[in-house]
This record gives C-alpha cells, structure tokens and sequence, in this order.
C-alpha cells in the first residue's frame, strides 16, 4: 500500500469509526443539555491539557490562514469525526461549554504524546511535509514549521499517555 493509499485509508476509517460513535450516541433526556452528563468530566481524565487547549489551541480554528478557509468554517458545519460547535452569531469566541464540547471532539483526533500518529497534526498538513494526500480545506499547513502546526505539535507532546 502506497503512503497516498495509507493516507486515504485513515481518513475514510476516521470518517467510518465517526458515523458510528454519532449513531451509538445515547439520546439525551428531555430538558437536558447535550454532554451535561460528562460535563468537565472528560477534560479532568485527560491526559491532554484542558488549559493549554482553551488558549492556544482552540483559537488556532478560528483563525485565518491565508487563502484557506478557517477550520470553524467547515468543521462547525458538519458532523465529521473533528466537529467544532457553532458560535452564537456575531460572537467570536465559544462558551465554556463549547469550549469542553470542541476539547473531547478534538482529543479523539490525537494519540497522546505521540505527534506522528494524531490525525489533528496529519490531515491538515501538506503532504510533502508527511501530511495525508487530501484534506478538503486544503493545505492548512505547509510544513511542520508553521507557528501553528507547532503550537497544536507542543500540545500533544505535552500530554502523558495513559497506560
């Protein structure tokens, strides 16, 4: 199998291993919150930095990269496995609660302590740089020395694995 074929692989297993974690997701109850329920509790069992996430991570996804769009663009739009939540219109920043709600979509799309298997430093990244071949959004990052790719690469590297 090719690296391009590698590449294609994981994402469409990504895109795959999402649909069913949204179809297995429990129906909430009436009245209640969507993640209320696990509210804070998935930020204080992770290994990555809740902290770190909320000011240096997050803000990356909002911001503009030259002719691409920004990931809040696209990835608040959809339901794919890295799905941002909506901000209110005219606000430019998210709640606590979205905030929480981005850190678990985001922390599934990262090995902890490990930058070369974690889908959020590989998909975006150009592929001559170790990227995956495609990413809709385009070349978010043409190389590993992007300010930004190392920010998101610093917040992994960070993080202690769970055993």
């Amino acid at each position: 199998m090719t690296q391009r074929h590698l590449g294609m692989f994981v994402v469409a297993a990504a895109f795959c291993l999402a649909a069913i974690g949204t179809a297995a997701k429990p129906a909430r109850m009436p009245g209640q919150q969507e993640g209320s329920a696990e509210k804070g509790a998935s930020a204080e069992k992770s290994p990555l930095d809740y902290d770190y996430f909320k000011t240096k991570v997050q803000p990356i996804f909002i911001k503009k990269r030259g002719e691409h769009a920004r990931c809040y663009a696209c990835h608040s739009q959809n339901e794919s496995f890295f799905h941002l939540q909506r901000m209110a219109p005219g606000s430019t920043t998210w709640t606590e609660e979205q905030t929480r709600q981005n850190f678990r979509s985001v922390s599934h799309l990262v090995t902890p302590g490990d930058t070369e298997s974690s889908i959020l430093l590989l998909h975006p990244l150009a592929p001559e740089a170790g990227g995956d071949s495609f990413h809709s959004g385009g070349r978010q990052f043409e190389s590993k020395d992007d300010p930004d790719w190392k920010t998101l690469a610093e917040w992994i590297r960070m993080a202690k694995p769970s055993n």
